[in-house]
């Protein structure tokens, strides 16, 4: 899709902090964190809804989730990495891995911008740790 925000970061017409990838998803630091190590991770091809997806696409994009997860548990130590699959803010399907220690630090409220420096030190970690 032409102005989808996702669809432009998987073929870097914009650059995310990019924690991880392959050939057909790309795991990205979001620019506005719940927490530290706050991750998106997005098929490279455009679907609207998760579940839209083909059964193989589906099962493929969470197992990367599980993959990306471990890497930002390993990286940042937190207690769990929590899941989220809403769909709102762009529609273009994502999970939002989130690193957390208590179930509260879950909630969006908590967001804030993070600056360009704060988001390198953040990858930095977590590819250091791969």
């Amino acid at each position: 899709m032409d102005n989808c925000i996702f669809c432009k970061m998987a073929k870097k017409e914009i650059n995310p902090q990019i924690i991880w990838e392959n050939d057909s998803y790309l795991a990205f630091l979001d620019q506005i964190p719940v927490r530290e190590g706050h991750t998106l991770i997005i098929p490279k091809k455009h679907t609207d809804y998760v579940f839209d997806l083909e059964d193989e696409e589906y099962t493929e994009l969470m197992l990367n989730a599980t993959g990306v997860a471990k890497k930002l548990k390993k990286a940042l130590n937190p207690k769990r990495i929590g899941i989220v699959v809403e769909g709102f803010g762009v529609s273009h399907v994502h999970v939002h891995l989130i690193p957390i220690n208590n179930i509260d630090e879950l909630h969006s409220d908590t967001k804030k911008l993070a600056t360009g420096d704060e988001l390198k030190e953040v990858a930095n970690k977590i590819l250091k740790n791969q």
